[in-house]
């Protein structure tokens, strides 16, 4: 095949092999957005999803494990779909000189088979690179946990990681961003990771880095994050550096603290070396003094005005055991981000929101008689129930929040004498109450058991 061909002429053979559902929907978008000087395999224990993917070579793992019938989110099924052809994927990644493993994680399949091929990838002498999502938080709890085990998993088989955090991509779209669209861009980040590290590999620029410089960077250091930024106009370069080391895909970790940095200066034909030397001098100044950075140039005449620059810094010191325990430990932090979305959102956003959080009143805080059943929401009592998902938003609004409460009791023509009978989960739930729209200005129906109530029938409604 030509792309592989040209892979070899330039030196480097680059194999990308997409894992399960969502490393084989990547797989088709870098294929549709003309990634060239790689080779595409896709793989998956659906026999029919793999049949639509447009890369030339697939296999289809474990069918006698799963009868081309999937891993059914089990995670455990498709590290032994993996294994059970295990040679097959040795044969098909031997001669690579680098392996990009994508997935989606937090599935069955990608979950449990990316490790593996991973393991295969190293053990056959190729620069091994994770590039892989972390799910969105609507997608639940359960798929999150079994991310979060997956990448501990795949971090011990691959060179370098490059975890791409979904939720964030909310933070550069907004709330417009359609669900469909939303895994579209996911798709799209991992594109731009494997084309901005195989672009300096495959690509001629004024600047060039080749898969030696690569390899220094990205070889047994761990964890990495990935910035993209782009510019326009007078200063696109500036914008574009900045932005990229600004990025809400680097979850608020500094670049400061990697060891190795890949930059990549994507232009038209009129990028200068001026607009070149400023971008990189923003980020070598905001990087370690002792971080090993290459950088190169690609140039793109289709970018017009427009310069991209995209970030990759690894051998961070992120930890994802810490987060693991600390998603088991904390019950009440999905809540709380469910909580203060609610807040910012109308009565009708946060149904779906209370709901998908697994929120349900306790009978404590019933004032209208009985409390409604679980069951009438569609949702199990939530480990720490309202009070604590009440609290974790309380906690969290400072002096400024507590300023607010007192003014809204006041309108309300609460004394302070009235108000302090009542206690401080009541106070706080009839302060969310009010900001959501559930409350009168006097502060008629103003229970949670009314905010439930109320959020059950908009839930029902969609």
């Amino acid at each position: 095949m030509f792309e592989i061909q040209e892979a070899k002429v330039l030196g480097a053979k680059i194999k990308v092999v997409g894992v399960g559902g969502g490393g084989c929907n990547a797989v088709n978008t870098m294929i549709r957005a003309g990634l060239s000087g790689v080779e595409f395999i896709a793989a998956n224990t659906d026999k029919q999803v793999l049949e639509s993917v447009l890369a030339p070579n697939k296999i289809a793992i474990g069918q006698e494990l799963t009868r081309g019938l999937g891993a059914g989110a089990n995670p455990d099924v498709g590290r032994k779909a993996a294994l059970e052809d295990y040679a097959q994927i040795a044969e098909m990644l031997t001669g690579a000189d680098m392996v990009f493993i994508t997935a989606g994680m937090g599935g069955g399949t990608g979950t449990g088979a990316a490790p593996v091929f991973a393991k295969i990838a190293k053990e056959v002498g190729a620069l091994t690179v994770g590039v892989i999502t972390k799910p969105f938080l609507f997608e639940g709890k359960k798929r999150m946990k079994q991310a979060l085990e997956g990448i501990n998993q795949l971090r011990e088989s691959v060179d370098s990681l490059i975890i791409i955090p979904n939720n964030r991509l909310l933070n550069i779209s907004g709330a417009s961003l359609s669900m469909m669209q939303a895994f579209g861009k996911a798709d799209e980040i991992l594109l731009n990771a494997v084309q901005g590290i195989s672009d300096l590999i495959n690509h001629t620029g004024y600047i060039n880095s080749d898969f030696a410089d690569v390899r220094t960077i990205m070889e047994n250091k761990g964890l990495a994050l990935m910035g993209i930024g782009f510019g326009q106009g007078d200063h696109r370069a500036v914008e574009a550096a900045t932005s990229a080391i600004s990025s809400p895909l680097l979850e608020d970790v500094s670049i400061n603290g990697a060891t190795g940095i890949i930059i990549n200066i994507t232009g038209g034909s009129n990028l200068t070396l001026h607009e070149v030397n400023e971008a990189t001098s923003i980020i070598q100044d905001s990087a370690h003094e002792d971080a090993q950075i290459i950088f190169g140039t690609v140039i793109d005449d289709t970018m017009a005005d427009r310069v991209k620059v995209t970030v990759i810094a690894t051998g961070l010191g992120c930890d994802v055991s810490a987060q693991l325990t600390e998603f088991q430990n904390a019950s009440t932090r999905p809540v709380h981000a469910a909580a203060q979305a609610a807040l910012a959102s109308n009565a009708a956003h946060a149904a779906p929101i209370a709901q998908n959080a697994n929120i349900a009143p306790p009978a404590s805080f019933s004032a209208q008689g009985p409390a409604p059943t679980a069951a009438a929401y569609g949702a199990p009592v939530a480990s720490e129930s309202v009070r604590s998902a009440i609290s974790a938003v309380a906690e969290t609004s400072s002096a400024k929040a507590n300023a607010e409460t007192e003014n809204h009791q006041a309108a309300a023509g609460l004394t302070t004498s009235a108000a302090s009978n009542e206690s401080p989960e009541l106070m706080r739930a009839r302060e969310i109450a009010k900001r959501l729209g559930l409350a009168s200005s006097e502060g008629q129906d103003y229970d949670v058991p009314a905010f439930m109530r109320r959020a059950h029938e908009n839930n029902s409604n969609m």
